[in-house]
C-alpha cells in the first residue's frame, strides 16, 4: 500500500461577496478534487489544537501525523533543520523575515512582511552583511530563501512573546515588539539591523526599480530543537517529502524522510506544480509516503489577492491533484489525503485556527463517505464527518488501509 497527502497551503477561506457567497475552493473549478470527494470520505479536521497559534507550523505537525502538543518547540527549529544548522540543546533558533517598514505620521508601520518577496540572490547579499556587522559568537544569521531567513542565539533565551509580521499587515509595530526575558536585546538587534539596512546596495536599486526594499529584520517563530519519533519508528513507513519551504523540509527530516527538491518549485504561483507531482509519482516507487506541500495559495491570502487564491487552487487540482489522478495506476493500491493545512482568509490575509475540510481517497473504493459531489467547506461540513484531533488524519489513512 503507498499513500500520499497532498496539501494546499492555506486553500480554505471564508464565503465572499465578491464571489457570491462561495469561498475561493468553492468558486474554483476543482473536477478532479470534486471526483476524488465524491468517491472518497470528505469531512473537517481541526488541526490548529485549542491554544495553539494557528500557524503553519503547528497546523502540518498535525497532517504530518504528530500531535503538536507534544512535540511542537516552535517554528524555527524546524527550518533550521531543512537549512542544516544544527543546533545544541541550550541554542534557540529564530525565524527572520526581510520586511519593509514603513514611517507614516510619526509611526513606524508594516507595510511588507515579505519585502516585496526579494529574490533569493538579493536576499543572500543582506544576510550576508548582517552576519559580517552583527554576528558574532551569540547570534548567527543563515540565508534562506526569498524573505524567509534564519537567525540562530547560542544558548540563548526563549521565554518571549512575537507577532508573526503576515499578522500586522498595514498596522503600526509600535506595540508589537518582541516582549520579555531577552527581548531587549532582540530589540536592540532589530534596530541595529535597520539602521544598516536603510542604505544598502540592495535596498538603493530596489527603490530606483520602485520596489519594495527589505529595509529592516522581523525576528519571530522562536523555538528549541524539538524531540521527535521517525516516520520507521510511529508508523513502520519510510517516505519523502516535496516542498519549496523550509518549515515542511524541516518537519520531513525530523521524521527521517527524504527530502526532494524539484526544480523551478518557488513557493508562489509561478511553482512547478506538474514537476512536484511527478517527483511524488517517482518516489513513490521506491517509499511508502509522500508528502506534496504547495505554498501558493497561502501566499495569495496573505497577499489579500483573490484572482491569485482562486487560480493557485485551480493549478493545484489541475496540476498536482489531476497528474496523480492520470498516473495512479502505477501505483497499485494507495491512499491519498487532500487538505490545506489551515484556512488564510483574503479578506483576513492571515490564518484562522478553523477546521479544514479533507478528502480521504481509497483506491480499492473502501473509504466512499457521505457521496458529496464537490470539494469544499460547505460539503465537508454537510458531510456530518468531524475529526477533532487532526493529528489522527494520518493514522487513520494508513490504520483502515
Amino acid at each position: 500500500m503507498k499513500y500520499l497527502v497532498l496539501l494546499g497551503d492555506g486553500m480554505a477561506d471564508e464565503p465572499l461577496e465578491a464571489l457570491g457567497g462561495k469561498t475561493p475552493l468553492e468558486h474554483a473549478a476543482t473536477p478532479n478534487m470534486d471526483k476524488l470527494a465524491a468517491t472518497g470520505e470528505i469531512g473537517l479536521a481541526e488541526t490548529v489544537p485549542d491554544g495553539f497559534h494557528p500557524g503553519s507550523d503547528v497546523a502540518n505537525l498535525s497532517v504530518f501525523g504528530y500531535d503538536p502538543s507534544q512535540c511542537y518547540t516552535g517554528r524555527s527549529p524546524l527550518e533550521a533543520a531543512s537549512m542544516h544548522v544544527e543546533l545544541s540543546p541550550n541554542d534557540v533558533a529564530f525565524r527572520l523575515n526581510l520586511v519593509d517598514i514603513m514611517h507614516h505620521y510619526g509611526k513606524l508601520y508594516m507595510a511588507d512582511f515579505a519585502a516585496g518577496h526579494i529574490s533569493t540572490e538579493e536576499a543572500g547579499q543582506i544576510i550576508a552583511t548582517l552576519q559580517e556587522e552583527l554576528g558574532d559568537e551569540n547570534f548567527e544569521f543563515y540565508p534562506g530563501v526569498s524573505y524567509r531567513h534564519l537567525m540562530v542565539w547560542r544558548n540563548g533565551k526563549d521565554q518571549m512573546e512575537f507577532v508573526p509580521p503576515h499578522d500586522i499587515i498595514n498596522q503600526s509595530i509600535e506595540d508589537k515588539m518582541p516582549k520579555g526575558d531577552g527581548a531587549d536585546e532582540l530589540i536592540h538587534l532589530m534596530n541595529s539591523a535597520q539602521m544598516l539596512l536603510s542604505n544598502h546596495p540592495v535596498n538603493v536599486q530596489r527603490t530606483r526599480d520602485g520596489k519594495a526594499p527589505a529595509n529592516s529584520i522581523w525576528l519571530w517563530g522562536h523555538g528549541k530543537a524539538p524531540q521527535m519519533e521517525t516516520y520507521q519508528v510511529k508508523f513502520g513507513l519510510s517516505g519523502a517529502v516535496i516542498s519549496a519551504v523550509d518549515l515542511i523540509k524541516g518537519i520531513g527530516i525530523y521524521a527521517g524522510l527524504e527530502i526532494i527538491d524539484v526544480p523551478g518549485a518557488t513557493g508562489y504561483i509561478d511553482t512547478n506544480y506538474q514537476g512536484k507531482a511527478q517527483a511524488a509519482l517517482d518516489a513513490l516507487q521506491r517509499h511508502d509516503f509522500v508528502y506534496l506541500h504547495v505554498e501558493a495559495p497561502d501566499e495569495a491570502g496573505h497577499s489579500g489577492d483573490l484572482e491569485e487564491k482562486i487560480r493557485a487552487i485551480e493549478l493545484f487540482d489541475e496540476l498536482v491533484v489531476g497528474t496523480i489522478i492520470n498516473q495512479a495506476e502505477q501505483l497499485g493500491d494507495f491512499r491519498m489525503l487532500v487538505l490545506p493545512d489551515h484556512p488564510t482568509p483574503v479578506e483576513l490575509r492571515t490564518h484562522t485556527p478553523d477546521p479544514v475540510p479533507y478528502i480521504l481517497y481509497a483506491s480499492d473504493g473502501s473509504l466512499a463517505g457521505s457521496g458529496e459531489r464537490c470539494y469544499n467547506e460547505k460539503a465537508a461540513k454537510q458531510s456530518g464527518v468531524y475529526v477533532q484531533e487532526g493529528h489522527q488524519l494520518l493514522t487513520k489513512m494508513i490504520q483502515r488501509s
